[in-house]
């Protein structure tokens, strides 16, 4: 008696259903609409606000129950549009950001600039993605490189194809980067220099601890994209699969060898010059993304008139660069509307207003370690970083006075607990900006950066541990 038999010939043909990741666009609408549900369940409620100085933040204990607010039909699918008409900026920076490099790539600009950088980093890695990093971080810890860093993605993916990275390390050596910094900010008016204000400290104080912060926060980065890089090519294993870079434009792009002319060089120098300038008008000006979009359309009409192109075809490329990033620009608003959803149904406050008394009564230690954790989940809702500290820091600066938690603990708690979760937020536009400019899908770019985040996140534990130990003021 045959006890093993052959399985039939139909069942041998059934083919294994695999499960297929969201669209990106599925995953925010799945979002809102938990959101939109949330309001119909979770009790409305408000802090009074008060301005002040032209700082506006909340009345500690003066939370209190609203009529409920429940998102309508009409309203949860108004958030969607009213989210892309909100984040007008960064999707526009998006779009002329397509627009820009595929004008620089038809001068054969970009195919020069390649070459060049692969005779000289080939066998100097390291190096590059140290500088490089290093230099993206100084600038996201000043606050000078934020939202913008966005129209710095494309240079991270040439450089990534020409030294045989995928798009992923593009992607991250720039955002990364500028993030290490800015989440582990010693320097930026916003969201620290807010935070301070409110909370009565003196503006960027308490440097010391936070530079040892900084320094681990970009340096454990920096190692990070160096390892993977160096398993990439030893092992020739992506986490983006076979798709090394997800967006065709990019992929099909694979240059041939150019000469490199004199308006090659004149090209890239005005281009170089102009994001000089950017950055030195976000600093000097408080330059924001809607002049690196005006920026970035100043570079595509220079690099077409010195590279020969006419006015009608330096138009065409430049609407056609753009219409290559549509798909990911757009999601900057989706991820945007998640945020009106919460803001309409008045859930925000309610959240935020529960996790707060859940921290009274514990020790010093675990109440800091309670903040940063609180920070961190908070983040998830209020996606801005100053708009977050506008809400939390008025709250937690009397619990934390009670609980003999220094005011700078305190301060570092929110400025981490936010920063760990920046990049891999879903509702962040920035993110989702650099995911759209480089093909990345969400849930890949998740297992890459989670690894990294725990790093950050233990590194940030650490420093509140040491602010509390050591009574880090200066009050």
């Amino acid at each position: 008696m045959n006890v093993n038999p052959r399985p039939e010939p139909a069942l041998e043909g059934k083919k294994k259903k695999t499960f297929k990741q969201p669209d990106a666009y599925v995953l925010m609408f799945v979002i809102a609409l938990i959101a939109a549900i949330a309001s119909y369940l979770i009790p409305a409620g408000a802090f009074k606000r008060v301005e002040n100085g032209g700082i506006t933040s909340v009345i500690p204990g003066s939370y209190h129950s609203i009529e409920q607010t429940p998102i309508s039909f009409i309203q949860f699918f108004s958030a969607i549009p009213e989210g892309m008409a909100a984040s007008a900026s960064i999707i526009f920076l998006v779009l002329f950001t397509g627009g820009t490099l595929a004008i620089l790539e038809k001068t054969g600009a970009v195919n020069s600039l390649i070459h060049s950088v692969v005779d000289k980093f080939k066998t100097k890695q390291l190096l590059f993605i140290a500088v490089v990093g290093l230099l993206f971080s100084l600038l996201g810890t000043t606050g000078i490189v934020v939202n913008s860093v966005i129209g710095f993605i494309p240079l991270g993916l040439i450089v990534a194809r020409a030294l045989k990275w995928d798009a992923m390390v593009g992607a991250a050596i720039i955002y990364l980067g500028a993030y290490s910094g800015f989440n582990s900010t010693i320097l930026s008016p916003t969201p620290l220099g807010v935070a301070q204000k409110m909370a009565e400290l003196p503006m960027f104080s308490g440097m010391g601890l936070r530079v040892a912060n900084y320094l681990a926060f970009t340096l454990a980065t920096i190692a990070y994209l160096y390892f993977y890089t160096k398993r990439l090519q030893k092992t020739k294993k992506s986490l983006l699969g076979d798709e090394w870079f997800p967006d065709k434009n990019i992929q099909a792009t694979n240059p041939e060898k150019l000469t490199f002319h004199w308006k090659h060089k004149l090209i890239l120098a005005v281009a170089a010059l102009s994001l000089i300038g950017y950055v030195f008008g976000a600093f000097k000006l408080g330059w924001t993304d809607l002049e690196m979009a005006a920026v970035f359309i100043f570079i595509a009409i220079a690099a077409g008139i010195i590279g020969g192109m006419k006015i009608n075809d330096i138009a065409k490329t430049f609407i056609g660069g753009c219409q290559k990033l549509i798909y990911g620009a757009l999601i900057v608003g989706m991820a945007r509307s998640i945020s009106i959803v919460l803001q309409d149904g008045n859930l925000l406050d309610t959240i935020v207003n529960s996790l707060a008394n859940l921290l009274q009564g514990l020790n010093p230690l675990f109440g800091a370690v309670g903040m940063y954790i609180l920070s961190a989940f908070i983040h998830f809702f209020i996606s801005s970083g100053s708009g977050e500290a506008v809400v939390l820091v008025p709250i937690l600066t009397p619990l934390a006075d009670l609980m003999h938690i220094t005011r700078q603990v305190m301060i570092q708690a929110i400025m981490l607990g936010e920063g760990v979760v920046n990049c891999f937020n879903p509702t962040s536009g920035v993110l989702m900006g650099v995911l759209a400019a480089s093909g990345i899908p969400y849930t890949k770019w998740v297992r890459f950066i989670l690894p990294l985040v725990a790093i950050w996140f233990i590194i940030g534990l650490i420093t509140i541990v040491i602010g509390v130990l050591i009574n880090w003021g200066p009050f």
